[in-house]
């Protein structure tokens, strides 16, 4: 009986098509993008008169525009979301999600218009909202 040598270009190919099966089948989840929520995080709304001074001077300055500034004391990590100039009052801010993955503090907020019975009166707006939560060296991401 004779011995037949296995071509090694037909081997590399098969082993590439292999891998290449194993992960398609696996599900592997390449470049998903997809985060896994750990946790909710405890926030507190703060108020404009009871925020840092620096905070309120960074906030001033880039109120004209749709903004996003995180600020930390030794204490506290502050997420701000501005949403510009608006051409009347009665704006609100909900905080969609503010939650904790492996990577990351993530936040979602939505900006709410005036309702119909709410005084929009004819002055520009500047509507945005300041969160307050524990201290965490984390990255933040803005939605």
């Amino acid at each position: 009986m004779k011995k037949r040598k296995l071509n090694p270009v037909f081997l590399s190919r098969t082993a590439v098509c292999l891998l290449l099966l194993c992960f398609i089948v696996s599900g592997c989840g390449i470049g998903s993008g997809k985060t896994t929520k750990l946790r909710d995080l405890d926030f507190t709304v703060v108020s404009e008169e009871l925020l840092p001074a620096e905070l309120t001077q960074l906030i001033e300055e880039r109120k004209e525009e749709a903004f996003q500034i995180t600020y930390s004391d030794e204490d506290y990590l502050y997420l701000c979301v501005g949403y510009g100039r608006q051409e009347t009052g009665g704006y609100s801010i909900a905080v969609d999600e503010l939650y904790l993955s492996d990577d990351a503090i993530h936040i979602n907020t939505s900006l709410l218009g005036p309702g119909p019975e709410e005084q929009k009166g004819n002055s520009p707006s500047y509507p945005y909202i300041v969160v307050k939560l524990e201290y965490m060296d984390k990255t933040v991401e803005f939605k």
